[in-house]
This record gives structure tokens, sequence and C-alpha cells, in this order.
């Protein structure tokens, strides 16, 4: 795809969204969002005026909601990066399966007949590593690992993940990233994401209540994420059509533990206290393969959870976000740490 091509974000004004259509533009790409802004759309603020941006209003659950967004003048986009969801088992588990499916499933399958029929070329499926579930034998999973959900939100992106790969030969080509944990700034900051929260938490309270001691992730930062899926966009069609990668980094694996120690590296003045915790959630606990995607696409992440710390910091040090425990930078108001 050349850089001046026409690519439609769904959920554009979310966490990776608006850092998404913030490098699209720079890049030279016009780009049509479609939100529902349920978490507000001040991310999209700074692009209002931009010549190439084009937002709506729209829900994506609704029929044909991708060809009325669309601006007539325009050509019709090349590219759909669906990312509108409702992301996490926090909340997933507080809206329920059947909305949950309406919005993770149903809506996926929506948006991805209404891209076949207006003859789009490629179609990016944001999922998850939460599908992994648990590692017992402490293996890197790859993205021939089996599939073990832990939680609703989970089961609702392998349902989506099926549903593609089962139109891998339909005339849009479908992609699926599953992402590791995402981290750092964006113009929709999140601090109900673990090194985020943990950031906030140490440096607003000088306290870290540690659940879930020792279990092991995989981070990436959101920067390095929007990197990835551009990477796609200009990828031959054989290395995305009815594949699936993970988005991450081999060095993004570690331990809780290790995160912690990160974080009071830079705020050492921060008490840390671990307590048990049992509860029907996303029990993750894995380290993850990212060979194919260095293979395939050449993606190699370039920021480190050290440096999204730092940043994280100096953004609370600085006062850019005015309060940072306000409800709107966060998908559900419970994390389990």
């Amino acid at each position: 795809m050349n850089n001046k091509g026409h690519v439609l974000v769904t959920g554009g004004a979310g966490y990776i969204g608006s850092e998404l259509t913030a490098e699209l533009l720079r890049c030279g790409h016009r780009v049509t969002v479609l939100d529902s802004l349920l978490y507000g759309g001040e991310s999209l603020l700074g692009f209002f005026h931009h010549p190439n941006f084009h937002f709506a209003r729209t829900d994506v659950t609704e029929p044909g909601a991708l060809r009325a967004a669309l601006r007539r003048d325009w050509l019709t986009p090349e590219v759909v990066v669906h990312l509108a969801a409702i992301v996490g088992f926090p909340a997933c588990q507080a809206i329920g399966r059947q909305a949950a499916w309406k919005h993770n499933v149903e809506a996926t399958k929506l948006i991805f007949d209404q891209a076949v029929r207006m003859g789009l070329g490629r179609f990016i499926f944001a999922s998850t590593y939460s599908n992994y579930g648990l590692a017992p034998n402490g293996t890197p999973v790859t993205e021939a690992s089996p599939l073990t959900p832990q939680s609703l939100y989970a089961e609702t992106k392998i349902a989506a993940e099926e549903f593609l790969l089962a139109q891998k030969d339909a005339t849009c080509a479908p992609l699926i990233f599953r992402l590791a944990t995402l981290y750092g700034i964006s113009p929709r900051p999140r601090f109900d994401l673990l090194v985020n929260q943990f950031v906030l938490d140490a440096y607003s309270k000088r306290e870290l209540i540690i659940y879930q001691r020792g279990y092991s992730r995989s981070f990436i930062h959101v920067r390095d994420v929007v990197r990835g899926f551009i990477a796609s966009m200009e990828a031959p069609e054989n290395k995305v059509r009815g594949q699936i990668y993970n988005l991450g980094s081999q060095a993004g694996n570690y331990t809780k533990d290790e995160i912690v120690g990160l974080v009071i590296k830079r705020l050492p003045e921060t008490v840390v206290t671990y307590k048990d915790l049992t509860f029907g959630g996303d029990m993750r606990d894995i380290a993850v393969s990212f060979e194919k995607i260095n293979r395939q696409l050449g993606f190699q992440a370039e920021l480190t959870v050290e440096d999204g710390i730092r940043e994280l910091i100096h953004v609370l040090r600085t006062g850019l976000i005015r309060n940072p425990q306000d409800e709107r930078y966060r998908n559900a108001q419970f994390i389990v740490q």
C-alpha cells in the first residue's frame, strides 16, 4: 500500500487507535476513524482540522455502520484496522456475556462483511495473548500453542479469530495480532494497565499492593504496537493473509516481581505489600515467543518497559494529565495487580 493510502480505524479514539491515527497522519495517509466515544473523544481533537482526517461517531454493532461513516469524496479505504471492542476481562465481566459477545464477536463479523462488500484489501484485527491462558510447562507460547482462555474477554477474542480464519480466502485478507500487555502514554491514556497503574500508584501513593506474585506476562509499548500494525500494511499480502502474529518483544517477557523492581528503581521510596487473592478472572502466567513476527515481518520492538516507566513518571511529574485517577482513564474500575 502506498504512503497516501486510506486507512479506516474502528475504535480510533481509544488507547491504541488514537496513537495509530497520529502516526498514520504523520506518514501521509488519509484516516477515517469510527468510534462510539464510550471513553470520550478528546484524544482526537488534535487531528480535527487535519485535511486527511475524518471522524464519524458510529456504533460498529449497527449494520451498515462502515459505509455510512465514509466521506463520499474520498476513495474507499484499502485497509480497516478493527480495534473497537470491550477490552479487558473486568470490562467484559461488567457488561455481561451477551453484551460482550455483541461488541467483540458479532461486531467483528459485521465490519468484516462490510469490508468485503466494499472491496477493502486488508482487515487487521486486534486480539490478545490472553487467549493462551496458562502455560504450565514454562515454554514460551507460539501462534500454534493451544488456547486455554481464562476469561470472558479471551473467549470473545477467540470466537472472533475463528470467524476471521474461516474467511482467509475472502477478497479482504484477514490478519490477527495477539497483543502483549500494553504500557506507555498515548493521546487517550489508560491507567488500568499493569505497568501504567504500578507507576501511578507508586508515584501518587508511594505504595504498591501486589496480588498474584510471581506470575509472568509479556509487555509491549503502545507505540511499538502501532509500528507493528503499519508494518503489516506495508508487507506483501502473502505475509498477512490468514496469519496470526504475536505482537510484542522477547525482551518484554517479565515476571510481576521484575516489573515491580523496575518501578522501584525509579521510585525507590515506594513501599511494596504482597497479598494473596483468588478470583475468577484473567489468570495469565506465560512467556510469549515473537520469533514469527521477527522472521516474517522483520518487526522488532524499539521501546522497553524502562522507557515506558520513565515517560509515565515524566507525564505525572509535569502535570500533563491533571487527574490521572479519573475514571476516563480506565476501561474498568477494578484491576487485580
